[in-house]
Parts: structure tokens; sequence; C-alpha cells
């Protein structure tokens, strides 16, 4: 537990310190309000259109979740590896879980803040605001392992971008092109953010040609996958 608090510490006052990750966490919600404004405001707009159109809001917190969260932990913790901090906290015996949990509870904890901000401005109530916003922090846990595992996999940051940026490119935007195409739809079912999307749906359209529950379950098993990749790389760097 000491571990565990210890990591959780340091990390928050580096996140504090860093604008650079702060802003990852602010910059989606502001852009989705911009954007849901101008479209609600848009000049001979008719309400017909409007509820055919994409919502902004689920369309960016789609990103957000999918994309914007994997690049995040995969700095910080190619960073680790890069300045040989990682070895030595295994050296002192934190375990892969503690680590994990120390270093991106943070992490956490902001994309919570991030997620209940695209929840209000999306003008969810009720039970639909603690679908999306399950839905959201689903999304944004299987991201933040994903990004933890390329930032141990790459080992350095350079490395670790040239690394996670296609995969976050195809997480965040495949359930966008998956609409257009049919052998992408059959590759992108299997993954956490095509799942988000199929919430996202639901709660817009009122469309789902499953229950929820499927689509939670898949977001879950895909979290429990990476958890596993994450644990086999943090041994395969023989820090563990």
């Amino acid at each position: 537990m000491r571990p565990l608090k210890a990591l959780f510490k340091k990390q928050f006052k580096d996140t504090i310190k860093n604008p650079a990750i702060l802003i990852q966490f602010i910059i989606f919600p502001i852009i989705a309000f911009v954007i849901d404004h101008l479209v609600t405001n848009m000049y001979g707009i008719t309400e017909e259109a409007l509820a055919n159109m994409p919502n902004q809001v689920t369309m960016q917190a789609g990103i957000f979740a999918g994309m914007g969260l994997i690049m995040v932990p995969m700095g910080i913790i190619a960073e680790d590896m890069d300045k040989k901090s990682l070895r030595f906290l295994s050296m002192a015996g934190v375990r892969p879980m503690s680590y994990l949990m120390g270093v991106n509870g943070v992490m956490l904890a902001a994309a919570l803040c991030t997620a209940i901000a695209f929840t209000l401005i999306g003008g969810f109530s009720g039970t639909d605001f603690w679908i999306f916003l399950a839905a959201m922090m689903s999304g944004s846990i299987a991201s933040i392992i994903l990004g933890s595992t390329f930032g141990l996999l790459a080992g350095n940051q350079q490395s670790a971008s040239a690394l996670a940026f296609p995969a976050a490119i195809v997480i965040g935007f495949g359930p966008m092109m998956a609409q257009f195409n049919d052998d992408i739809a059959r590759v992108m079912h299997v993954v956490y953010t095509q799942h988000f999307n199929v919430i996202a749906e639901y709660l817009n359209f009122g469309i789902s040609d499953a229950p929820l529950w499927h689509s939670f379950a898949i977001m879950w098993a895909n979290t429990a996958v990476l958890l596993i990749l994450f644990a086999l790389a943090y041994r395969s760097k023989g820090i563990a």
C-alpha cells in the first residue's frame, strides 16, 4: 500500500507541473462544446437535419477515450523507462499492478473529471448519465492500460510515440471508419472503442442491435486482456 500511495503522490505532483499533460484532459471537452454549439446554432438548419447529424459531444468523447488517453500514460512510463527509474522501483519491490495503479491513478482521476464534463455537455441525465459515464470510464481505463503497455515495450519516448501513435489513430477513429466499410466493422467489433460508439448510438438515437450489457462485457474483456499484456510487458523487460 505504501509504494502505491508514494507513486500516486509523485505522479500527482509531476502532473500538476506539466501543462502538456493537463491540456489533454481539458481540450477535448472544450472542442466538443464549441462544435456542438456551432452546429446547434447553425443558421437555417432544421430540427430534423440536426437530429440526423452525428453527436459531436459523443464523437469527441470517443476520440478522447480511445486515442488521447493512450498517448498520455505512454509518455509518462516511457520517460520512467528512459531514466531507469522503473528498474529502481522494481528493485525496491514494486509489483506491476502497484506501479500501474500508482502511476495511472492520477490519470484515471483526471479522466473521470473529463468524462463528467462530457456527460454534462452532452445533456445526459438520469439513467443515461450513468450509462454514458460508465461507458467513457470503461474506454478510458482500457486506453490507459494500453498506453502504459506501449510505454513499457518501447523503452524510450521517441520509440513509444512511433509505436503508439498509429495504434491510437486506428483505435480512436476506427469506429467512424467502420460506419462506411463492412470489413473494418468486422475487425472493430472486438475493439472497445467500437462498443463505446454502440452505447453512444443507443443513447443518442435509441438504436442498438444487441443489449447494452453485451457492449460493456466486450469493453471489460478488452481491459482484462490488456491487463495481462501489461503484466507480460513488465516481466519481459526484466523488471519484475
